[in-house]
């Protein structure tokens, strides 16, 4: 039986998802949708021919017997009263980032869902599912490159809207690195510094672009991420991770190579979208499953949300004081227990 999910938000990431999983994933069908826009609501239900009923507002739809699971691809602000609404209901529900533009919000979804006493949350940090990211996670694992020590990498976008500011460095781009580097190293932050080397010209005057994120591990392992949103070239993600014995590196996006007028060349991507498009697949068709095989989400959690939603607190704070800030958070309930987290857990 496939599982019948209802779409809270019918925008860009919104409209992707019904895509994905009506016409691309297996196991799922859309058969309620709702925006705040109800033109908006009944656009997607045509555009994608769907067998899906309108509802007025995100409680109606969570209240549907017909709804098994939710997923929340609103304005990032309203995100925890759905994902509240959709936990008292008992539904499962895939939320895209952020889980709660607070950590104190973070955290009352993360309270809420050990209350109900079983994991019904995946947060959308589609990066773990990216293929490069799994492979340096399983040579991490693996030892292949023993006890890492340093992590250099790089976050950036060809250009960014007028509306992007200063914090928008760390809350919408940084936050993905904060997410997956937590998970690729199983080691809670400690510290974060924020630096500003020469602006560049492309940077919109309110804007103070590039950025340098210092991160220090409790277990001392230094990050170094680079956020730089002008660079005008394309979108990069570059990601290095150094440990005792070698090192491994985020593979460079796959093209091809053309050899021409002199020229050994290979393009760019420039759409962020496109970079992570089959990550986005995986995500959402391993929540599927997961929920079909195990009864719950295996993906990120509501822990993991908070996690990095006080991380970006701290960064931000950093940005403004330019002093290093401490990164204080609670230990991880053995609720949110993973293989290899014993040393973070505590009784929920």
């Amino acid at each position: 039986m496939n599982l019948r999910f209802g779409v809270i938000g019918t925008g860009a990431i919104g409209r992707e998802h019904i895509k994905r999983i009506s016409q691309t994933l297996a196991g799922a069908e859309v058969v309620a949708v709702t925006d705040v826009n109800p033109v908006a609501a009944q656009q997607a239900v045509d555009k994608f021919h769907l067998n899906a009923k309108i509802y007025a507002d995100d409680r109606a739809l969570i209240a549907a017997t017909d709804v098994d699971a939710i997923l929340v691809s609103s304005w990032g602000p309203a995100h925890e009263e759905s994902v509240l609404a959709g936990i008292e209901a008992g539904k499962y529900i895939f939320c895209e980032k952020p889980l709660a533009t607070t950590a104190e919000g973070a955290r009352r979804i993360v309270d809420a869902e050990m209350r109900f006493g079983k994991r019904l949350v995946q947060v959308g940090f589609m990066r773990r599912y990216d293929h490069g990211y799994v492979k340096l996670k399983e040579a991490i694992d693996a030892n292949e490159i023993g006890e890492p020590l340093m992590i250099r990498c790089a976050h950036r976008n060809p250009t960014v809207p007028e509306t992007y500011s200063t914090d928008m460095a760390i809350t919408d781009t940084l936050i993905h690195e904060i997410d997956v580097l937590h998970w690729l190293v199983n080691d809670d932050y400690a510290s974060v510094q924020i630096i500003y080397p020469k602006k560049t010209k492309y940077a919109l005057p309110h804007l103070r672009d590039p950025q340098i994120a210092i991160i220090e591990t409790k277990g001392g392992i230094s990050i170094t991420a680079e956020i730089f949103v002008n660079c005008q070239y394309g979108y990069d993600i570059q990601c290095e991770v150094i440990g005792e014995d070698g090192i491994v590196k985020l593979p460079e996006f796959s093209n091809i190579v053309t050899r021409k007028s002199g020229k050994l060349s290979q393009d760019i991507l420039m759409d962020w979208k496109d970079r992570f498009l089959d990550a986005y697949d995986v995500e959402i068709q391993d929540f599927i499953d997961s929920i079909q095989k195990n009864g719950a989400p295996q993906g990120p959690t509501s822990w993991d949300g908070y996690v990095a939603s006080i991380t970006a607190a701290a960064c931000v704070k950093a940005q403004e004081s330019g002093a290093i800030e401490a990164i204080e958070l609670d230990k991880r309930p053995t609720f949110y227990a993973e293989k290899g987290a014993e040393k973070n857990e505590v009784g929920a």
